[in-house]
């Protein structure tokens, strides 16, 4: 079974990211591609306990929202270490959306994103083969003030400052 980071831990995951030919197991919690989520909605909502979707950074998730609205998972993904479109796409999901439920960064993802990750709403992180998740862990203690506001609700500086004038 996988690790990652949920919450300020690192656990074993109970969600399976299901394989473009495999069919979810009775009872099971699966991640589905976002097309596959399209062209296959009632078998896989008939056949699993839950089913979350993995969406790609170049979605627009003002449009996909009436798609997704209802998923208890939704897997923002990280196609190469500069990219960071999904850093926005979250926002969008938390902020204007009020999405409620797990939101998972997934992709090429070091320890220098985990913070900020965290900031736009990310409960789940699951770093790039290889990354150190106790290293990754340890990165959201890397930083005690923010300097803008963001979806994780904490007061930025400038938000503190005019509170104590």
């Amino acid at each position: 079974m996988n690790r990652i980071i949920r919450g300020d831990a690192v656990v074993a995951d109970d969600w399976r990211t299901l394989a473009d030919d495999a069919q979810p197991a009775a009872g099971a919690k699966v991640i589905v591609p976002l097309q596959r989520w399209r062209e296959q909605r009632a078998t896989l909502l008939a056949a699993a306990a839950a089913v979350g979707v993995r969406i790609p950074n170049t979605e627009d998730v003002d449009t996909l929202w009436p798609e997704i609205a209802g998923r208890p998972l939704l897997a923002l993904e990280w196609p190469k270490y500069g990219d960071g479109r999904a850093h926005s796409q979250a926002q969008i999901l938390r902020r204007r959306f009020g999405f409620k439920g797990e939101l998972r960064a997934v992709g090429e993802i070091g320890r220098d994103l985990v913070f900020h990750l965290r900031r736009c709403g990310f409960d789940v992180i699951v770093p790039r083969a290889g990354e150190n998740l106790a290293g990754c862990l340890q990165a959201l203690q890397d930083f005690s003030t923010a300097y803008q506001p963001a979806a994780d609700g904490i007061a930025a500086v400038f938000a503190r400052r005019r509170r104590a004038v």
